[in-house]
């Protein structure tokens, strides 16, 4: 008859069967990375030459400034990519999608005084105050805003996981890379943990939130 395991030999194995489970989900999470990586790089432009026309941009928000009130570099790059791909003429128009959580955080009216200061006109900007998250904004592109063909504007990891959405969902999308900030080790740290969280979405929760916006 075969005598039970000990208290001790017990927790041996549940250490073990952690371990196991950490490992297996770190494995996959690398997976889900290098499949969005490599599914989605001849699509994201580095280069303004080679980059595509479209009508419409979609910028995808982010936060103005970081604790302590010093300006986001992502946010700065970004708005910088989209002013200059609207006066090179890759793109006519741009739909800025982001985060209008209250009156004292709302993402696309900063984007749209940022890019007037840099020269865009104002009937160009158009505001999508319910891209709260990259599947939302990418979907509402699509749904609302009846657009199938677009140029995305982000930082290039980031716009790996936007193209991915946007592939998934049957769009004809393309990235141009905004300027990189190589200190920005937590939104990298995010958005490796976010691609896994993308392939659910397409593949299994299909959850995108897409309401009409209110028109301020």
């Amino acid at each position: 008859m075969r005598e039970p395991l000990d208290f001790t030999t017990s927790v041996k194995w549940f250490f073990k069967g952690i371990i196991a489970l950490i490992f297996f989900a770190l494995i996959g999470i690398l997976m889900c990375n290098i499949w969005i990586v490599y599914s989605t790089d001849d699509r994201n432009y580095y280069s303004l030459d080679k980059l595509p026309s479209n009508d419409v941009g979609l910028v995808l928000g982010t936060s103005k400034a970081v604790l302590g009130g010093k300006t986001n570099l992502f946010y700065k790059y970004r708005m910088e990519a989209a002013a200059r791909l609207y006066k090179e003429g890759k793109v006519k128009f741009l739909i800025l999608s982001g985060n209008h959580d209250s009156v004292f955080y709302n993402e696309p009216n900063d984007m749209k005084k940022s890019l007037m200061r840099l020269g865009v006109p104002e009937n160009v900007l158009i505001l999508d105050y319910a891209g709260y998250r990259t599947y939302d904004s990418i979907i509402r592109c699509k749904e609302v805003f009846n657009q199938r063909k677009f140029t995305i504007i982000s930082q290039p990891t980031h716009n790996a996981r936007a193209l991915f959405l946007a592939n998934n969902l049957g769009l004809d999308a393309v990235a141009f890379a905004a300027q990189d900030v190589q200190s920005g080790y937590k939104t990298y740290f995010r958005e490796y943990l976010a691609r896994p969280k993308a392939i659910l979405d397409v593949y299994v929760l299909d959850r995108a939130k897409y309401q009409e916006a209110e028109e301020e």
